[in-house]
C-alpha cells in the first residue's frame, strides 16, 4: 500500500478502509495496515481517520486496536466518539458478544485518560445501569476513582453498600476507586462493611483487601479506620491481614509497632515476613537482632531476618 498525505478536507476515508484490507483481508493484516498510517499522515489527518474508524467498523479485533492509537493523542473529537460507544448497546452476534464487552471497558478506560469531568455523568450511568455487563460497569468504576472528579463518591459508596448488587467485582472496583478518590465520606461505609464481612473466608475476600487498601488511603488518623485496621490483622484472610499491616505501618500512628508485633507468630509465613519488614521499616535493626537471638520465633522469621540483616550490613557498607 501507499498512502499520499493530502488536506484532510480531501481525504476519502472510505477508501483508506478499503486499501486497509477493512471487510475483505484478515483483521490481523488490517491492523497492520492502519499501524502503518502513521508513516504517511500527519497526527491530526490520523485523528479523522481513527474516528472514522470508531465509527464505521464493526470489528472489535480492529477496533480495540484503533482506541489504543487514539489514546496517544486524546482529540477532544474523538472523546465523544468513546462516550456514545459506551452508551449505545452494540447489537452483536453471540460469538462476538464477549469480544466487543472488552471493546466497551476499553472505552471507558480510555475516557479516564481525559480526566475530563464532563464525561463523569456518563460513566455514572453505565456503572449504575445493571444490564450492562460487570466487566463493562467495573471498567466505569475504576475510569471513575482516575478522573478525580468527588461528585462520583455517592453512587460508588451506594455500589458498594447495595445488598443486591450481585457483583463482587464492581462492588471491589467502586471501592478502589473510592481509595483513588480520598474522600472522607466513604470511611463509615467501608469500616462497616468491612466489620460485618470480617472472618468470612470466601468471595468477600478480595472485596475485604480492597477496603482496607482504601481506608489505608482515605484517613489513615481516624480512630474508626485504625481500629478497622486493628480488626483486620485477624481476619480470616492472609491477604486481607498483609493489607492491614502495611497500611498500619504507613499510618505513623505511636501505637503501630505495638499493633503489628503479635503478626510476627501469625500461623501464615507471608503475614509473618510482612510483618517483619513493616516492623525493620518503623524501628529499624533492633528487631532483626531480636528475633535471630530468641528461640521463640520460627525458623522460617529467624532466616528472614537473618537476611534483611544481610541487606542492611551491605547498604552500611
Amino acid at each position: 500500500m501507499y498512502f499520499v498525505c493530502v488536506s484532510n478536507d480531501l481525504i476519502d476515508y472510505n477508501s483508506i478502509l478499503t486499501e486497509c484490507g477493512v471487510g475483505s483481508s484478515p483483521s490481523s493484516l488490517v491492523i497492520k495496515n492502519i499501524q502503518d498510517l502513521s508513516e504517511h499522515y500527519n497526527s491530526l489527518a490520523l485523528i479523522g481517520i481513527y474516528n472514522h474508524i470508531l465509527l464505521n467498523v464493526n470489528d472489535a479485533e480492529i477496533l480495540l486496536h484503533v482506541i489504543k492509537l487514539t489514546d496517544l493523542n486524546r482529540n477532544l473529537s474523538t472523546l465523544q466518539i468513546l462516550l456514545d460507544m459506551l452508551k449505545n448497546n452494540i447489537k452483536v452476534s453471540e460469538e462476538d458478544y464477549d469480544n466487543f464487552i472488552n471493546v466497551k471497558a476499553l472505552c471507558a478506560k480510555a475516557i479516564s485518560n481525559y480526566k475530563d469531568n464532563s464525561t463523569v455523568m456518563t460513566l455514572l450511568d453505565c456503572m449504575n445501569n445493571k444490564n450492562e455487563h460487570y466487566k463493562v460497569r467495573l471498567a466505569c468504576a475504576d475510569a471513575l476513582g482516575r478522573i478525580g472528579d468527588k461528585y462520583a463518591v455517592t453512587s460508588l459508596i451506594d455500589v458498594v453498600e447495595d445488598d443486591e448488587e450481585k457483583s463482587v467485582y464492581l462492588k471491589e472496583s467502586a471501592t478502589f476507586a473510592l481509595g483513588l478518590l480520598g474522600d472522607i465520606r466513604a470511611i463509615d461505609p467501608l469500616v462497616s462493611i468491612l466489620e460485618s464481612k470480617q472472618g468470612l473466608l470466601d468471595k468477600f475476600s478480595f472485596l475485604k483487601e480492597r477496603i482496607v487498601e482504601a481506608l489505608g488511603k482515605l484517613n489513615l488518623n481516624n480512630k474508626k479506620v485504625l481500629k478497622a485496621l486493628s480488626n483486620s490483622l485477624m481476619d480470616s484472610s492472609p491477604l486481607v491481614r498483609i493489607n492491614a499491616i502495611e497500611a498500619i505501618m504507613n499510618s505513623e500512628d505511636d501505637n503501630a509497632i505495638s499493633l503489628i508485633r503479635p503478626s510476627l507468630k501469625d500461623e501464615d509465613d507471608e503475614v509473618k515476613r510482612n510483618a517483619l519488614i513493616a516492623l525493620y521499616n518503623l524501628s529499624g535493626r533492633d528487631i532483626l537482632d531480636e528475633i535471630i537471638e530468641l528461640p521463640t520465633y520460627s525458623e522460617f522469621l529467624r532466616n528472614e531476618a537473618k537476611s534483611l540483616l544481610e541487606e542492611y550490613e551491605g547498604n552500611d557498607e
